[in-house]
């Protein structure tokens, strides 16, 4: 029997013939169907199976310790989508009012992004019962299509070796690694919006017209979970450009009337999230302040737009000298210039990515620096620029991959990049910093009756975590939301008291304090409001008192 001669290659495929991991003689495969014979030599290859070990490499270090309670570096923004998933379980389904459990008994609607992750695991938590870490399963999850869409689209610019290098990065990238396994909406963001770029430009490149709309619907609703996915759509803005160049109107008005659906139904949906936040108290909208038009231009030119901030934060949290050493080298050193005019376009989108991400850190320096999860938009060029500088070191003068000498560098960049990067940097970020609040949070949790509302302060003022843990609805202390101050202590005890009784007419029963309560300016609550522990102590009842936390029960008026 002889064998059908060999198809042409697809553009989807992942790698050339000569790299099929199936023998060339074998009689059972020449008695399969033809269509699983294009199918095993279009996919079963040497570069999917390596993309198959990046994934479970992102697998075992986003999946490490992924029941660590919500207590972590981020544990403030991670309870609040949490308290949200808790909040569509319990009290209404409907993904349009999104609810925290920190504003008293509500309703506590705010405006948020659109809650997939919260929603996800609201789905999980009645699926399964409730448990504080689903929502990091859900996040891992978004983490891990992050990486293929990276993968995928890496290899339409730059190619395979390029792909393999900047998936990598992306795995073993310490930010990437904390946000992916984090209970925030970033991870769906980064994931939808890498996904809907890869999908537009492979039908850029010449594939089926039914890429345009999934791409369309991926990215809208990447930029609907975090608005800073919107700075992704510059890449498609770019190619739609590269067609008006080439006078192809019919396939860039497409595109712009795609667009233009995009932005208005991401416009829409903000709008909502607006008059929630103007309508609900404390009436708070999520990352409303800190941007160049709030602080003004003056202002950011004479804090350097918070670079020294932004600086400290990759060198000591987020990426390390090594991966900081491998992105400048891939951006100071670009790829070899591609002959046919399509491909030198395709090959421009990391730097298109990169340039846009910048120009949104330009006009939000002051809120990305102080949410540092919002630099997660500078993910997917910082991982394609590491792999290109790991790459160009490994290589050097050698022409070919496919030699000891390459291979003995790649390992020892590898170790060097996980030894001084990754595990050090993701052990700091993932500290239990808040627990005290969770202990907190348990304890209230076993004192109240049902239907009681607590007060509480975590370690760091702010931080809802105890009330999260309480399992109830309450308040943290100060009363925050809005435009009040929630993470400075008031200046006396007598404000103090007073927002204490006010709370108190509104139905608070249990007050709790950990003891290394400190606000932002690092005043201990129990020293700086000792009035305050004093007056507690003749109007209501300590039910607890340890080392670690003072609980009391408040007396009604």
């Amino acid at each position: 029997m002889t064998k059908p001669p060999r198809k042409p290659s697809t553009p989807l495929r992942f790698a050339p013939d000569d790299l099929q991991l199936a023998p060339a003689e074998d009689p059972q495969r020449d008695q399969q169907p033809a269509g699983w014979a294009i199918v095993a030599r279009n996919y079963l290859n040497l570069d999917m199976a390596i993309l198959l070990g990046i994934l479970i490499i992102a697998i075992v270090f986003r999946f490490h310790r992924i029941t660590l309670p919500l207590v972590d570096g981020f544990s403030w923004r991670e309870i609040s989508t949490a308290m949200m998933a808790d909040n569509f379980r319990e009290r209404s389904w409907n993904i349009f009012f999104p609810e925290v459990s920190w504003t008293g008994p509500g309703p506590s609607y705010q405006g948020r992004e659109f809650q997939i992750v919260s929603y996800l695991t609201a789905l999980l938590y009645q699926l399964f019962g409730w448990h504080d870490w689903f929502g990091r399963v859900v996040a891992a999850l978004f983490g891990l299509v992050t990486v293929f869409s990276l993968h995928r689209l890496t290899a339409l610019c730059w190619g395979e070796m390029h792909a393999h290098a900047a998936a990598l990065a992306y795995a073993l990238m310490p930010a990437a690694i904390q946000i992916d396994s984090s209970v925030l909406p970033d991870p769906a963001m980064l994931a939808l919006v890498t996904l809907g770029v890869w999908l537009f430009v492979k039908y850029w490149a010449g594939g089926s017209g039914w890429l345009l709309p999934l791409a369309t619907v991926s990215f809208s609703l990447g930029a609907l979970s975090k608005p800073p996915g919107i700075a992704a759509g510059a890449v498609i803005f770019y190619l739609m450009v590269c067609w008006i160049l080439e006078k192809k109107w019919k396939p860039a008005g497409l595109v712009f009337l795609s667009g233009l659906l995009s932005l208005a139904i991401i416009g829409a949906y903000f709008s909502w999230a607006i008059y929630l936040a103007r309508s609900y108290p404390p009436f708070h909208f999520a990352g409303s302040g800190g941007y160049i038009w709030d602080y003004g231009v003056g202002t950011y030119i004479k804090d350097r737009f918070y670079f020294q901030s932004a600086w400290n934060t990759s060198v000591l949290w987020f990426y390390g000298y090594p991966f900081l050493l491998l992105f400048a080298v891939g951006l100071w050193m670009p790829p070899s210039r591609a002959e046919d005019p399509k491909q030198r376009a395709l090959s421009a989108i990391p730097y298109v990515w990169l340039a846009a991400a910048l120009v949104l850190y330009l006009a939000a320096a002051g809120e990305i620096t102080s949410n540092v999860w919002n630099l997660h938009i500078f993910h997917v060029p910082a991982a394609i620029f590491c792999g290109h500088g790991a790459l160009l070191l490994a290589k050097l003068s050698s022409k070919t991959v496919l030699n000891p000498t390459v291979v003995l560098r790649s390992i020892c960049i590898l170790i060097v990049a996980v030894g001084w990067s990754t595990l050090p940097l993701v052990r700091t970020m993932k500290k239990p910093i808040a627990m005290n609040g969770k202990l907190l949070g348990e304890e209230l949790a076993r004192l109240a009756q049902p239907g009681d509302l607590v007060v509480a302060i975590a370690p760091d003022v702010g931080d809802p975590v105890a009330v999260y843990y309480s399992r109830a609805r309450g308040w943290v202390f100060p009363p925050g939301g809005g435009d009040a101050e929630w993470s400075k202590f008031v200046a006396d005890d007598a404000t103090a008291i007073a927002q204490l009784e006010e709370l108190r007419t509104q139905g608070a029963d249990l007050f709790g304090v950990a003891k290394n309560a400190t606000d932002n300016e690092g005043r201990l609550f129990v020293e700086h409001h000792d009035g305050v522990v004093d007056y507690l102590d003749r109007t209501a009842t300590k039910l607890a008192d340890s080392d670690k936390l003072l609980v009391y029960r408040i007396t009604r008026p």
